[in-house]
């Protein structure tokens, strides 16, 4: 009877777990946020969020098999996990549909505010879509290194877009500092653009560096606009910070401080993306002819 019981609290039923996990996220956020640490509401939600995460971990080696019984009969999975082509294409079609629409969304906002930052944003963003594109066009046709001299072209374009961009982006960010344009959430709201901003950014950097093995300027091109796109939403998560958390602590002069030291740091970043691609293409352009 006792192993039962142990056995039930170690490892719930499946639609409890369901239950658990986002439950213990949501009271364990709200303390950390509203309440702090001495409160019994406090040390409640830190006690579920232990448990929901001991049951989590118990549970992984039941995951992996799931996942591995799930691969061996599911032919998309398996294509999606041998198939790098087909997962190039799939990242190209998903973020081609999420840059168009947050670029929309920017306009929208432009026109609603008569601003010039959301504008602006639009203008980035619909070009970072619109390079997309351009590259999607070539993988969806070729396999990677089939058609190098036409690869070395569009990567040597998409250096090209990055130099004028990184003019506009510049500009974006003096202005961001002229005008002391800032931009409030709600802390949550604000712990989940960091969470969604650092995961972003680590996956690009990664990505940038794992495609390189496939020899493919395309390839390489893709994962550099992901890059450029983590980095300004950098800019963006920095100045919500200072100002969803730092309104009090940090003057002006501060805030202005680490907005100029982050926008220039992204500037030189992609200035220097820019110009090896553009550079690295003109050579090996240069040895196939």
């Amino acid at each position: 009877m006792l192993k039962r019981i142990c056995m039930a609290i170690a490892f719930p039923r499946l639609w409890l777990l369901i239950i658990l996990v986002p439950t213990s996220i949501v009271l364990l956020i709200y303390s950390m946020v509203f309440l702090g640490t001495d409160s019994a509401f406090s040390i409640g939600s830190y006690v579920i969020a232990f448990y929901a995460l001991t049951v989590v971990c118990l549970r992984i080696p039941r995951m992996i098999a799931f996942f591995r019984s799930i691969k061996s009969g599911n032919k998309f999975l398996e294509r999606w996990l041998s198939d790098h082509r087909f997962r190039m294409n799939a990242s190209l079609y998903g973020t081609l549909i999420w840059n168009t629409a947050y670029a929309l969304l920017q306009l929208g906002l432009g026109f609603y505010h008569s601003s010039f930052w959301f504008f602006s944003l639009f203008g980035y963003y619909i070009s970072l879509a619109a390079m997309r594109f351009f590259l999607l066009r070539h993988t969806r046709r070729y396999s990677p290194g089939e058609k190098m001299r036409e690869e070395l072209v569009k990567y040597r374009a998409c250096g090209i877009v990055f130099l004028v961009m990184n003019i506009t982006l510049s500009l974006m960010i003096f202005f961001m500092i002229y005008w002391q344009r800032t931009f409030v959430h709600h802390e949550i709201t604000t712990i989940t653009m960091a969470a969604y901003t650092f995961v972003s950014f680590t996956l690009a950097i990664i990505n940038a560096v794992k495609y390189r093995k496939y020899n493919s300027p395309v390839y390489s091109a893709s994962k550099a606009i992901s890059l450029a796109a983590a980095c300004v939403s950098m800019i963006t998560l920095e100045t919500t910070m200072l100002t969803t958390f730092g309104s009090d602590s940090v003057d002006a002069l501060t805030r202005t401080l680490f907005l100029a030291l982050t926008g220039g740091a992204v500037s030189a970043v992609i200035l220097t993306m820019a110009v090896y691609m553009i550079v690295r293409s003109v050579k090996e352009i240069k040895k196939i002819r």
